[in-house]
């Protein structure tokens, strides 16, 4: 029988007694999730706006973006959304379809689509360069590890992030999504990294939180932030022994 390098657990605990250790390992490498971690695309309401080409009031944005909420329960919509990211064709066929579940928004749902791969309409949040930067000159490993239909080089590289990272791990070249082991594995093996010395930064409960489950460490952002907001990154800096201070600067513990 092959064992989980993971200790199996009974409800109360371990089945099975586990070496005493002196405490976790140190944090040799840190993987992100890419939106809403580190970056965040522009507000719905300008990337329609930039679409349609026109001026559009509030009422009608109002209503234009009331109709994509309710799209996402209509049972087309979530039927595309089944395996989104584990093909670039799943990734499309999701968002066109549920950009043009909104009648106005039908005739450029491929125009949305491409804002969403367009690096200039992401924008990294405050505190996500000096972040990098410092956990960079720390000398820990950075990958991305995200759930996405194209490759996400282009993007980082338009504001001059793809500097700090050494691996990146893309679902559809996978064919798989997170929290999928097989992702988080091969982030650890091209950074030449343990599990156990990697922590994965997301929003994501499930997907990126469910990286405890290959052994990870696993820090999970609430969501929400606005586009170029401070994120919190500061969090992720504590947890492997540096920090930020309050003008943005980063400082060593």
């Amino acid at each position: 029988m092959t064992r989980s390098p993971l200790p199996v657990c009974g409800p109360e605990g371990p089945l099975r007694a586990t070496p005493s250790a002196p405490g976790p390992a140190p944090v040799r490498a840190v993987l992100f999730d890419f939106g809403g971690t580190l970056l965040q695309i522009a507000t719905y309401a300008d990337r329609i706006r930039g679409v349609l080409q026109r001026p559009v009031g509030e009422r009608e944005m109002d209503r234009l973006l009331d109709g994509l909420e309710r799209g996402l329960t209509d049972p087309d919509v979530v039927e595309a959304q089944h395996g989104r990211d584990v093909s670039s064709r799943a990734h499309r066929h999701a968002f066109t379809t549920w950009y043009a579940s909104v009648r106005e928004l039908a005739p450029h749902a491929d125009a949305l689509y491409a804002q969403l791969r367009a690096p200039e309409h992401w924008v990294p949040y405050a505190d996500t360069g000096p972040t990098l930067a410092r956990l960079a000159g720390e000398g820990i490993a950075l990958g991305v590890v995200s759930d996405v239909g194209w490759d996400l080089r282009a993007t980082f590289a338009h504001h001059g992030l793809d500097q700090y990272f050494s691996t990146w791990v893309h679902s559809y070249a996978f064919g798989t999504e997170k929290p999928d082991p097989v992702l988080f594995g091969h982030a650890c093996r091209e950074l030449d990294v343990a599990p156990a010395e990697t922590l994965m930064v997301g929003d994501h409960p499930a997907k990126d939180g469910g990286a405890a489950g290959a052994g990870l460490r696993a820090y999970v952002l609430p969501a929400g932030a606005a586009p170029g907001s401070r994120r919190g990154l500061d969090a992720v800096l504590r947890l492997t022994g540096t920090s930020l201070s309050g003008d943005g600067e980063v400082n060593a513990r």
